[in-house]
């Protein structure tokens, strides 16, 4: 049996997806993360598509690196006369938290946003040297 269709869309879709449904407007691919060893440190690559660079914020305290990032969305569609005929609007914000050590300091992070990628480069903790020490038990 064919289902009346409306602009793509069956017009039964919202009944029957409704527990199922995903109602993300396209964030899926927001925040992934890449994390890459290179020499002396590590490259933190994020993708955040449609989000801005005045959006984004990364923030280092306690030994984590935060990034919160928000973003708005708008499409409307009218027909010729002006008429909506859908609309649908998404407004919200991300954050995400590394643990990259309390040695890093926030000088150490450098951070460049460019085409909805944000790329920030740290250092490694250096590894200390293990000092192995003589462990006696007391005798009484």
């Amino acid at each position: 049996m064919l289902m009346p269709r409306l602009f793509g869309e069956s017009l039964l879709d919202d009944l029957f997806d409704y527990p199922t449904r995903n109602y993300s407007y396209g964030t899926s691919d927001l925040m992934k993360t890449d994390i890459k060893d290179v020499d002396g440190g590590y490259e933190l690559t994020m993708n955040l598509p449609g989000v801005k660079k005045e959006d984004v914020k990364a923030e280092l305290k306690d030994g984590y690196l935060t990034i919160n990032a928000s973003t708005n969305s708008n499409k409307d569609e009218k027909d010729g006369n002006g008429k909506y005929i859908r609309r649908e609007r998404y407004s919200g914000s991300f954050s995400r938290s590394f643990y990259i050590g309390e040695h890093v300091q926030m000088e150490d992070v450098k951070a460049k946003f460019e085409d909805g990628t944000l790329k920030l480069t740290f250092p490694k903790e250096e590894a200390k040297p293990v000092v192995e020490a003589n462990r006696y038990i007391a005798i009484e």
